[in-house]
Formats: structure tokens, C-alpha cells, sequence
């Protein structure tokens, strides 16, 4: 089934607000950020269907208009069932100048035989902030599904005026890949992704140490943290849990957000 989802986000009198949306099944679009007063758009992506089903292809645009500041939420884990054909997704992300977007969703778990490829593309204008993450599960560990997926790849491309600053690309073949071994997993089970650029010239050293200290102490993860060439950072994590690199995420998104909104002040 083909699914498509578009959200344009616009800016006013200093507050930003969901200008336009356009969903088809099983998408619905809601405001959850009644409660915040910092200004941005906050809004969740919910749908009626269980999960990402054999032939289904997500097609997903973003726009965020100038000086607009939109946080993305997801609703709950997002399942990848039994496939023969396998199922995709793309999604288009744009922003203008002065722009933030920031999406940590939930973990993915792709069940036994799943075929999953995602391709996002990112073009960023000037003064923008940019931040998106990723987690991948084993699968359903507690039904003995870990690494029965047949094929999971996710990439990812931003680019600044055209130009391109950051490509990654995740590939797992778990038939092909002893992904348990070392080298690649090395024992760990689950394992996370947080991609942050900007275009504000703002260094992120601080940043990155910030985030060092507050990883540093997290039992039963392993991580390391890459600076790029632009203003911006990758993070990758290794762990046994879900629900532990999605916190993890979570509070890194918090603080970056709120040293955003200061920055605006």
C-alpha cells in the first residue's frame, strides 16, 4: 500500500504552527505541544495500522518555512512484520533559512524475514539546526526472533545549498553479516544513530563534551561520538535495550532544543 504523509510547518508573530498537512492511511497528524511555551511546533505522527506490512511504501515530506521550528514525535515502536516482497520509505526533509527540525522516534523492530530500505534526504538553507536519530532492535528478542530480519538499510543524506555535508549509511544482512561478532555488534543487540548538523556556524565542541559526560556513565552501552567536517556530530550507540537508547536520545534532543530556544532569546 502506497502511504503518504506531508506536514509543512510556518512560522508567525514568533510562534511556529502546523500550516498545512496532507496525510492518506494509516497516517494521522496531531498537535501534542498544547502545554509548551517556547514557541516551536510540536506535533505526532500516529497511525491505525500495527506496523510496516509486506508491499507498503512510506512516502513522507517535511517542510519547515523560514524561522519555523517543528520537534517531530513518533507514537510507539515501529514493528516491520514478515515480508516477501519487503517494503521501503522515503522521506524529504527540507528547511529554510533559520529553520529547526528535530525527530528522535522509537526503536525499530523488524520481525522474522522483514526486507526494510529507507532513504532520507535532508536540504538544509542557512541558519538552520537539524537533528535526527535512529534505533534499530534485534528483533522480537523474547519470541526468539534475534537477527531473523532478512534485510534492513536506512540512508541518509544532508546537503547545505546543494552541496553535500553528511551521507551515512546503515546495511544489516544478518544471513550475510554475523553481526553478533566482533568488529560489528560485538555482543550488543540493539544499536542507535543521532545525526545533528548546523548551518548557524555555532561549534559544537561543547556540545559534543556535554554529551560525552552524559553518556559516560551508562552501564551496558558502548558509544563513540564523530565530529564532521561541518558544524555537527554522529553518534553511534551499542546496547541491549530500546528503551535505554531512546531515553538516552530523548535527553540529548532535550538539550540541544533548549540550548536552541536560549540562542533565539
Amino acid at each position: 500500500m502506497d502511504c503518504k504523509l506531508s506536514i509543512t510547518a510556518g512560522a508567525r508573530g514568533g510562534k511556529s504552527y502546523m500550516k498545512d498537512v496532507f496525510v492518506s492511511a494509516p497516517f494521522r497528524v496531531v498537535p501534542v505541544g498544547q502545554t509548551k511555551s517556547d514557541g516551536a511546533a510540536y506535533l505526532m505522527v500516529m497511525s491505525s495500522s500495527p506496523g510496516i506490512l509486506d508491499g507498503d511504501h512510506y512516502d513522507l515530506n517535511i517542510q519547515v518555512e523560514e524561522n519555523a521550528r517543528l520537534q517531530l514525535q513518533s507514537q510507539s515502536y515501529q514493528r516491520l512484520f514478515n515480508m516477501e516482497r519487503g517494503a521501503s520509505q522515503f522521506m524529504q526533509v527540507n528547511l529554510a533559512d533559520g529553520a529547526a527540525f528535530s525527530y528522535v522516534p522509537h526503536p525499530v523492530v523488524p520481525h522474522e524475514n522483514s526486507t526494510f530500505k529507507s532513504v532520507t534526504k535532508v536540504s538544509l538553507g542557512d541558519e538552520c539546526e537539524f537533528l535526527m536519530s535512529e534505533i534499530i532492535t534485534c528483533g522480537r528478542k523474547y519470541h526468539g526472533e534475534v537477527f531473523k530480519y532478512s534485510h534492513f538499510q536506512n540512508l541518509i543524506e544532508v546537503r547545505h545549498h546543494q552541496k553535500l555535508v553528511l551521507k551515512d549509511n546503515v546495511l544489516l544482512l544478518p544471513e550475510l553479516m554475523p553481526l553478533a561478532a566482533i568488529g560489528l555488534l560485538e555482543g550488543f543487540t540493539h544499536q542507535g544513530t543521532l545525526i545533528y548538523v548546523n548551518t548557524q556556524k555555532r561549534p559544537v565542541d561543547e556540545l559534543i563534551e556535554c554529551i560525552y559526560e552524559m553518556m559516560q556513565g551508562e552501564e551496558g552501552m558502548q558509544f563513540g561520538i564523530s565530529k564532521i567536517r561541518h558544524d555537527g556530530f554522529v553518534l553511534r550507540c551499542l546496547g541491549h535495550g530500546g528503551e535505554q537508547l531512546y531515553d538516552r536520545f530523548q535527553s540529548i534532543q532535550n538539550l540541544i532544543w533548549e540550548e536552541s530556544k536560549v540562542s533565539l532569546v
